[in-house]
């Protein structure tokens, strides 16, 4: 009889026991959830599935040992390049889908305002693709995070690079929206800076994804500028390539595009890309030709039959950071999961990235290359590739002091 009430006490303490424990144990077992909004429709879904991919691929590495003893889940929005519905889209992810963080964005006015919805709601945003530097810079907070280059880092490698050349007087072009303003901005901001004596005699823009740019070609080439800075985006990166090619634009003109060189943009055009175009960017599948870079390269083409652009790298990489930043936090907790995320180090395709926890972006080199045919690909690729470290791109942690008011 003893026996039966000892056997039944403990019955009952280990059931009061799992009703008054806290619930971090039994939170730890539901999964990690990550909301997604991204571009898929129109030429911009060239850049939101590479990501996806990127993305799926990491978490297929992962997901293997688990995070916290669960797995990472995600559920994807398209927002159709458009500001309103990465917005509304935003909102349901958290409120209908109960997501952990978000992630994503091609366009980068939805960036800036996805981030304000996450910052007045206390849920982490990590940017992979939208380069505005105002989402770390000016605008930058606890909440939002970028694993993608920015314009402040693209303009001062293009400043750099165009800095050597003997260019003196530029006309700058490009999509009429935050990206193609605050890339135009930072590349010439720069290049002043380095050259004082370059001289702007001009500058058009045109309306995203204006489908018909041979007038504006036509202008700038009949001003005779000693060279362009194109500043295209998602939605007429593709167009702008292919139109100086068949104008004849790019065998008079030299030209600078950030992300030109980038396989994504490349691939569609094929052969047919516009050779000498100089262009700066993050990511390359063949470059730098390290061990890391190859496995990451061989495990993307096996599964999707293609190799990984700058998204991909980016999506990939920011897997990677959550997955270790929840880790490190021991729960799922948003606000430890923010503070540890803050400074963490994970190694990529490129080498070891740091987050900085300064203003929340990722420490990336900037390759600097010029469009080339090669034997070896039917696609042009970036050659005689200058490196700069993140360090060097990258404002000190007292410049975006000020540019947040000293904040």
């Amino acid at each position: 009889m003893k026996k039966l009430k000892k056997i039944f006490v403990l019955i009952l303490a280990a059931f009061v026991s799992a009703l008054i424990l806290p619930p971090s144990g039994a939170e730890a077992q539901r999964p990690i959830k990550v909301g997604i909004i991204d571009t898929y429709t129109g030429p911009p879904a060239v850049y939101g599935n590479d990501a996806l991919n990127g993305f799926k691929l990491a978490l297929g590495e992962i997901n293997k040992k688990g995070v916290l003893g669960s797995k990472i889940e995600f559920t994807s929005r398209d927002d159709k390049f458009k500001v309103d519905i990465a917005l509304s889209v935003a909102k349901e992810l958290v409120m209908n889908e109960k997501v952990d963080l978000l992630a994503g964005t091609v366009n980068s006015g939805a960036a800036l305002a996805v981030s304000d919805y996450a910052k007045a709601e206390k849920v982490p945003f990590i940017v992979w693709i939208s380069k505005t530097e105002k989402i770390t810079g000016e605008k930058g907070h606890r909440y939002v995070f970028s694993t993608t280059e920015n314009t402040y880092m693209a303009g001062k490698a293009g400043g750099i690079a165009l800095s050597k050349k003997p260019f003196v007087k530029y006309w700058i072009g490009g999509d009429d929206y935050e990206y193609g303003h605050a890339i135009a901005d930072a590349a010439w901001r720069n290049l002043k800076a380095l050259k004082p004596s370059v001289e702007r005699i001009g500058q058009s823009w045109w309306k995203v994804g204006e489908p018909d740019l041979v007038p504006y070609l036509t202008a700038i080439s009949a001003a005779k500028p000693d060279a362009v800075i194109f500043a295209a985006g998602g939605a007429s990166m593709t167009n702008v390539l292919k139109l100086i090619k068949t104008t004849g634009m790019s065998a008079k003109i030299p030209i600078w595009i950030h992300t030109a060189t980038d396989h994504s943009v490349i691939k569609p055009l094929g052969l047919e890309a516009p050779e000498g175009v100089m262009g700066t960017m993050d990511y390359h599948f063949y470059h730098p030709d390290i061990p890391a870079n190859r496995a990451f390269v061989k495990a993307f083409q096996d599964a999707y039959g293609n190799p990984p652009g700058f998204p991909a790298f980016h999506a990939y990489v920011t897997a990677h950071m959550i997955s270790k930043a929840y880790e490190k936090a021991g729960a799922l907790d948003r606000e430890k999961f923010v503070t540890a995320l803050e400074g963490i180090k994970v190694e990529s395709p490129v080498g070891e990235i740091e987050m900085r926890a300064c203003d929340h972006q990722a420490v990336l080199p900037i390759f600097m290359g010029t469009l080339k045919k090669v034997p070896q690909y039917n696609f042009l690729i970036a050659t005689d590739i200058v490196t700069l470290t993140g360090k060097e791109v990258l404002p000190t942690c007292e410049e975006v002091k000020r540019m947040r008011g000293g904040k």
